[in-house]
């Protein structure tokens, strides 16, 4: 078994997104010791905005298809995503290996595989919140993954901005869901 951990926080030891995404990953681990993890830091190591040039490595998109499981911590920064984690989304949406284009429409091809992403996000975005509009993180990746055949799960921390024991909670809250999601 092969566990992706792909981060993309840029608030390096103080990101929520960064510490639930590793407790997710020390969980799995834990119930697979021999599971090989490979972590991806896209902050440290940034892939270049897509290119032709940088569309013909096939790495990432490989590295990708090789994994049993990602576990991906996605902070919300101005209503989306980081473009750090955009980036390596643009070398995994690949036609012909992880989506095909039929008569019938767009066919994903990489189901089968689990994904489990971390989200953190300053405030409330759910449903019925008065920002719920302004939501483009989980929506987007929801979109993203469902386009190449995969369901993803989420763990959340929201209202982070909120004032620090609003933050602790929540992080607090999420940690613990990475237990049932390690199950």
């Amino acid at each position: 078994m092969t566990i992706l951990h792909i981060d993309s926080s840029i608030t390096g030891e103080q990101s929520a997104s960064r510490a639930i995404s590793k407790a997710v990953v020390d969980q799995l681990h834990g119930a697979a010791p021999d599971a090989q993890v490979v972590h991806r830091d896209l902050v440290a190591e940034p892939l270049p905005h897509l290119t032709l040039d940088a569309f013909a490595d096939s790495s990432v998109v490989e590295e990708f298809l090789a994994a049993d499981t990602v576990v991906i911590g996605a902070p919300m920064y101005n209503f989306t995503l980081p473009t750090q984690l955009k980036a390596w989304l643009d070398r995994i949406l690949v036609a012909g290996k992880t989506f095909r284009y039929t008569e019938a429409g767009p066919e994903g091809l990489a189901g089968g595989k689990r994904v489990i992403i971390a989200l953190a996000r300053g405030g409330y975005y759910n449903a019925g919140s008065p920002a719920s509009a302004l939501e483009h993180l989980e929506t987007y990746l929801t979109g993203v993954f469902g386009f190449i055949g995969i369901r993803p799960e989420f763990v959340a921390a929201d209202g982070l901005n909120l004032g620090a024991e609003q933050r602790e909670s929540s992080v607090k809250q999420a940690l613990g869901e990475t237990v049932r999601l390690a199950a």
